[in-house]
Formats: C-alpha cells, structure tokens, sequence
C-alpha cells in the first residue's frame, strides 16, 4: 500500500495562503474570508474542535499578511496548528464585536470571496459593519482554488485509494446473500477504519432494485442470491479521500446483468480514456454516456460522470456537460459511470483518476470485471 507523505509544515500553508490570495486578485477580488470547514483546513491546518457561534475566521488580501479572527478562548488551539507560523492570529474576546475586529482588515467597498460554508450570521454581521462591501461564495469566485494538487497531496489520496482497494478486496470475501445492507455496510466501514481511515463519509449497500438508486440508503432489506448489489464508499484517510465503486453479484448473474455491467466498464474506461491536459471536463462525461447512450440505456444514466476529490470527498471539479473547465495534471476526480434500471438493478462503476502530464492514472486498481460472491 502507498506510503503515507511527511506532514504539511508552515511552509507548505504560506505557499497555499499566498497562492489563494494572488488567484482572488486575479478574479478581481479584494480578498477572501474563510470560514472553518475544508477551506480553512487546507489553507491553514486548523481545524476548531467545536464549531459554534463565535466567529472564526481568515482574511487573505494580496499584499497583506494573513490574519486569523479567532476568540480568544480558542486562540490557544489555533496556535498549535501547523500553519500559525505563517498567520498572524487576532483574537477577540466574549462581549466585543468581531465584525467591526474583521472589518478594520477589509477594504471597505470590496467585494470578497467567502466560503460556502461560512453562518449567515457571520455573513450579515460583516455587511452590517461594511455596507459598501459585497460579496461571492468561493465555489462560484474560485471553483479550483483546491483542485490541483501537488506531489505530497497526490501521495495522500494515492494512498487513500490503496485503503479503499484493500477494504474491497477484502469485503468481496465475506458473505453477502441472507445478511443484511446494514451489515454489509458496518462490514464496509469497519475495513475501511482497519485500513487507516480516521473518517467513513459513506457505505452504500444497494442490493437488487436498490441498485437502481445512485445514492440509495442502507437499510434492512436483506441481499437475496441473484441479486446484483452497488458498493459505493469512502471517506478520508490522513485528511484526504477515498471514493470508490465497484458492482458484485450475489450467485451467477443473468446474461443481461452481464451485458449491462460490461456496458459500464467499457463506459467507466471511455471516461477514463478521455484524460488528458487540456480537455474540457465535460469531455470525459460525454465519452462515458455515448457509449452507454450508444447502446441504448442512455435515459438510465442519469448522474454526472464525475466530482472533484481532496480534503473533502466531493469538490470541483465536476465531470458533466456545460462544465468548460480544461484538466489541468494534479486534478483528482472520479470517473463513475452507471446504469440504473427501476424496480430492478443497477450497476456503477468508480475510480478516482489523477491528471498526468500527458492523460491520466487511476487510484483504484481492484478489478473491474464482474465479482461473484456467496
């Protein structure tokens, strides 16, 4: 399995807080204002143990050193973060107003990318102090401002990948007909902490019709023997993600089972072909729907091919028609095709893929033929 990379240092924040204040600059902002959440995790490496009222957060302005909002009551926990040598923290204390502390840091009619995640308290506290001021969400100003990845984060999600791949290998073992979805999943989870995850953001267990439903939830129905079953899970592992697919059946499937999951493969590997610099990301889900379109279940696809992977399991950039963005090489994704036939089956398939210098490598290497299991 992937070796785990040496932790990020001071150094490695101050160049992503540098970089994220020159691309607001070129997108015509005056600065941006983090939140907590994974923005504030990546740029700084901290992460509040609480997440309450209290306001929190980072103000990055080109030519101007960042500056951590924190209360004063937390400031001791944000100064143990691997990124504090490289912020400056301001503190303020209960009973004071932190919107008129933030807005002394803020031009006073710019406009700021603010994260998505940020309260609408918070929000409306800085318009208040600020009237002139206006603002965008970070997904809209900055869609890739955590997209490309560098060699260190790509050994993290390599190694993520790894965790996942070893979690199937193992779940394909284990008894799947006359148990139940909830246990199968508790099955899932459990491998995926046993293989290094501190996190599991998701186990789907989709067996027989609920197959049919791309984000199905576990439940108790219990996986009959010619049932078709969609595994689909993931979560994060040394603070970067996994996500994958993979669709077994519980005895020998039908001959069309077979043909509708050998349709997905060949589809997942046109998407996958389709990677390279330079291609528009809506290039790689119109190469995986024509060939399941081409043959006639294009009405049963009925997702896009693929979303961004990082410090969060779904991030930009996403896979899906309209979307012009070209692959930059350091963008991880997934490539996840799939067919869902209601009240019957359904079958996907998923890799996380990475973009390289000249097309692209995946992260999953588990077979993606059909898996029988008991």
């Amino acid at each position: 399995m992937t070796g785990t990379a040496a932790p990020f240092v001071a150094d490695d924040y101050r160049a992503r807080m540098e970089r994220a204040a020159r691309s607001a600059a070129e997108a015509g902002l005056a600065g941006l204002l983090v939140a907590p959440g994974p923005d504030l995790v990546w740029l700084t490496g901290y992460a509040p143990t609480a997440v309450t009222e209290r306001l929190t957060l980072l103000v990055l302005a080109p030519g101007q050193d960042p500056v951590l909002v924190v209360p004063t009551l937390e400031a001791p926990d944000a100064a143990k973060a691997a990124g504090a040598s490289a912020l400056t923290l301001r503190d303020w204390t209960d009973g004071k107003d932190p919107y008129a502390a933030t807005a002394a840091l803020l031009v006073a009619d710019g406009r700021f990318g603010i994260s998505d995640n940020a309260w609408a308290m918070h929000l409306l506290g800085l318009q208040k102090a600020l009237p002139g001021t206006s603002y965008a969400s970070l997904t809209e100003a900055l869609p890739m401002l955590r997209a490309v990845k560098d060699p260190a984060e790509l050994e993290l999600l390599a190694a993520a990948g790894a965790a996942a791949d070893a979690t199937f290998e193992e779940i394909r073992k284990v008894p799947f007909g006359g148990r139940r979805e909830s246990e199968v999943a508790a099955d899932l989870a459990d491998l995926l902490h046993r293989f290094g995850h501190s996190q599991v953001d998701f186990t789907i267990v989709a067996s027989g019709p609920n197959g049919a439903n791309p984000h199905h939830e576990v439940g108790d129905r219990v996986v009959e023997r010619g049932d078709m079953v969609v595994l689909d899970f993931g979560g994060l592992k040394d603070g970067y993600g996994s996500d994958t697919s993979r669709t077994v059946h519980v005895g020998e499937p039908t001959d069309e089972e077979r043909r509708v999951h050998d349709l997905v493969r060949a589809a997942q590997e046109a998407g996958f072909r389709a990677v390279r610099p330079g291609v528009p990301c809506q290039e790689v889900d119109r190469a995986a729907r024509a060939v399941i379109a081409g043959a006639g279940y294009g009405e049963y696809f009925i997702h896009r091919t693929g979303h961004g992977i990082g410090v969060t399991t779904h991030e930009p950039p996403y896979m899906i028609e309209g979307e012009e963005q070209p692959l930059v090489p350091g963008m991880c994704f997934s490539v996840e095709p799939g067919v869902y036939l209601p009240g019957r089956f359904g079958v996907r398939i998923e890799d996380i893929v990475t973009v390289t210098e000249d097309g692209g490598r995946r992260l999953n290497d588990t077979t993606r033929e059909m898996v029988i299991v008991d």
